[in-house]
């Protein structure tokens, strides 16, 4: 700052300085809107660093990056760890820990259960700390056998609320049987369009159709009469309504119908005895039918709206980040259910910033890229390939 001006030159010069220092390479006259995540990301480390930072808090870093960028982020963690920075690194993805991590201290319910070396500890080990059981991380599935298309998208074109063009001209189809995953850095169409499909947003143009009726533009409830379920990206928002109880949460979308109701009379005990079946069934802890839903982990909660969506036997199930925030035993559970789901003939169309859960539960994988499905792929696919897509490195087909 010199006097009441800042003095630009002098901060580009020491951020160029701190940049070429540490190994984060970023052009300090570029604007924050026109980089991608991943430099972004360097951008707030960065920002530490010029103040003088001698401690980082870096709490899921990787959230929104692709492989490729996740691999440059340890890179400078490592760097940074060289020239003497401390640095605390939070994160539900075991693989990255047991890259960059020294030290792994476990946490459970807000709880420290254990601090432990790097050396020696696997994945397995770390799970098994986190949830105080043995955990299958590792989603054991036989291969589909699809059947007829029970979604379909044809030409979807979706305004956000900005008023541009969110997803652009997308089609795509999910078979019966079959667990179709879209991959993508977050905020390149994946919430529009999963709106558009289940009735949350009205799309300009294009067809949807749900077990051969066209829900194009139809409300929530019309596209659930139709046959589709939705497990929404976020649980407290959109999934649940946190001061109900589980058993009102559980028959939220059907209470106007019978046997929940009959001529605008609830029957409680219904609802009680449903939702003291599928909280069973579920896997669901922490309290019964009476308790709010405000009362359970974020796990726990998780569960419920499964429950609900997939105890109503919907043909199609949009499944979008089913397992964000939660903890591996709950997303342990959560994968097995969906691929119960796609084997009892259910079309499954994932959508999940997590690459492993793409890779491990989908059995064809899209990429959006800009609004766009830019590519196919098979789920053998390589993480640095699909990285590859889902920066706008690969438009054709692949697979």
């Amino acid at each position: 700052k010199r006097g009441p001006f800042l003095n630009l030159d002098e901060a580009e010069e020491r951020v160029a300085d701190i940049s070429k220092r540490f190994g984060l390479t970023v052009n300090p006259g570029a604007r924050v809107e026109s980089i991608s995540v991943g430099q972004q990301q360097r951008v707030e480390i960065l920002k530490a660093l010029y103040r003088g930072a001698e401690i980082l808090i870096l709490d899921e870093p990787t959230a929104v990056l692709t492989p490729q960028e996740a691999s440059e982020l340890f890179e400078v963690i490592g760097s940074l760890k060289e020239q003497g920075k401390s640095i605390i690194f939070i994160t539900h993805k075991l693989n990255e820990v047991l890259e960059i991590a020294d030290r792994i201290t476990v946490l459970r319910r807000g709880k420290t259960i254990d601090t432990v070396p790097r050396a020696g500890a696997t994945e397995e080990s770390l799970a098994r700390l986190m949830v105080g059981r043995e955990v299958l991380l590792r989603v054991d599935k036989p291969p589909a056998s699809p059947g007829k298309a029970l979604l379909q998208v044809e030409d979807v074109r979706v305004i956000d609320e900005r008023g541009l063009e969110a997803v652009r001209g997308v089609s795509l189809q999910v078979r019966a049987g079959e667990i179709v995953g879209i991959a993508g850095v977050d905020g390149n169409g994946q919430t529009e369009l999963v709106d558009a499909v289940t009735g949350l947003r009205k799309p300009a143009s294009g067809r949807i159709v749900v077990a051969g009726e066209d829900v194009t533009g139809d409300s929530c409830r019309e596209c659930f009469d139709a046959g589709l379920g939705h497990i929404p990206e976020d649980r407290q928002l959109r999934g649940l309504i946190l001061d109900f109880t589980l058993a009102e949460n559980i028959v939220i979308h059907d209470f106007r119908d019978e046997p929940s109701s009959t001529f605008g009379w609830l029957h409680p005990r219904f609802m009680l005895s449903r939702a003291r079946e599928w909280l069973k069934a579920f896997d669901v802890r922490g309290g019964g039918p009476d308790t709010l839903a405000a009362a359970l982990s974020g796990g726990n909660q998780q569960k419920v709206v499964v429950a609900r969506e997939i105890g109503r036997e919907p043909r199609v199930l949009v499944a979008a980040q089913p397992t964000r925030g939660i903890d591996v035993g709950a997303i342990e559970f959560i994968h097995r259910r969906l691929v119960e789901e796609r084997d009892e003939g259910k079309a499954i169309l994932l959508v999940s910033f997590e690459l492993d859960e793409v890779l491990s539960l989908s059995d064809r994988i899209l990429v959006m890229y800009e609004g766009e499905i830019v590519g196919e792929y098979a789920p053998d696919v390589t993480p640095e390939e699909l990285g590859i897509a889902m920066t706008g490195g690969g438009r054709e087909k692949a697979a």
